[in-house]
């Protein structure tokens, strides 16, 4: 069988350690396979990332278009972190102006906001959508939350006290397809602490779409109120809750700008 040698150009970008590769095709000329997709976000044998994105041009009114993998390769519908990252390299590759715009995804319109800066850090922000709370189990601390993908909350009283990977893996089979599980801490009614266990990833550092259920999930035991600061494993995110809406905001890096050899069969 022969094959072609191509280069793609990629950027990587994390959110409190939440990492992104991020490739701007805006014609969608490329299309990574699921075994492409692996293959770079494999942290031994490729660059390593929670998941990979891709940056299509405008569609059904958004201004860029987001389609985003997770790191096995599969597909997923929104991700906040991965969100904030593609409006930071939008901004910066000159897509769009900064400010306010629009991306399509998988999980509808969100609206971004991330100013332009020569920083290598910048503040950006997206309005994640509404928050449906599926299921409230008070007996058990249990909340199931969709904010455009599935999420099972579980509110715990010693957050250094859960095996991450095992319970997780054990909490995908209670949906089909499995389910983003994230536990939570309450440490005031103005702060949590967070672990998760990304579907299609495993434990990671952040997860900007499970900060938004833990905080969901959180106000809907009484347990916090519209306004939160949570500390995921690799940092600090901030929820603000407008009615069963909800907007994550934090700090987004470019960890570098890469050139990266891939052999595809012809």
């Amino acid at each position: 069988m022969e094959h072609q040698e191509v280069t793609l150009a990629v950027s990587k970008h994390e959110g409190a350690g939440n990492d992104f590769l991020i490739m701007i095709d805006l014609e969608d000329r490329v299309q990574l396979t699921s075994d492409e997709v692996r293959g770079l976000a494999n942290r031994r044998s490729g660059i390593g990332a929670d998941g990979v994105i891709t940056i299509l041009g405008p569609r059904d009114g958004g201004d860029l278009t987001m389609v985003l993998k997770n790191q096995d390769g599969s597909d997923a519908e929104i991700s906040g972190n991965g969100i904030r990252c593609m409006a930071h390299e939008a901004v910066r590759a000159g897509l769009v102006a900064g400010g306010t715009f629009s991306i399509q995804t998988a999980a509808g319109l969100k609206r971004v906001h991330c100013e332009e800066s020569e920083e290598s850090s910048v503040f950006a922000s997206v309005e994640m959508g509404e928050l449906q709370i599926d299921d409230i189990d008070s007996v058990t601390r249990q909340v199931r939350v969709d904010i455009g993908n599935p999420h099972l909350v579980v509110v715990v009283d010693d957050l250094e006290a859960v095996d991450v990977a095992h319970e997780g893996r054990r909490l995908q089979k209670v949906r089909e397809g499995g389910i983003n599980v994230e536990w939570i801490q309450v440490l005031s009614r103005e702060r949590l602490a967070l672990a998760v266990f990304e579907r299609g990833v495993g434990p990671t550092q952040a997860c900007g779409s499970g900060t938004c259920a833990a905080a969901g999930a959180a106000r809907a035991l009484g347990l916090s109120g519209d306004s939160v600061a949570v500390a995921n494993p690799g940092g600090i995110l901030h929820v603000d809750l407008s009615g069963n809406e909800a907007t994550l905001s934090g700090t987004v890096s470019v960890v570098a700008d890469l050139f990266v050899p891939l052999r595809r069969d012809l």
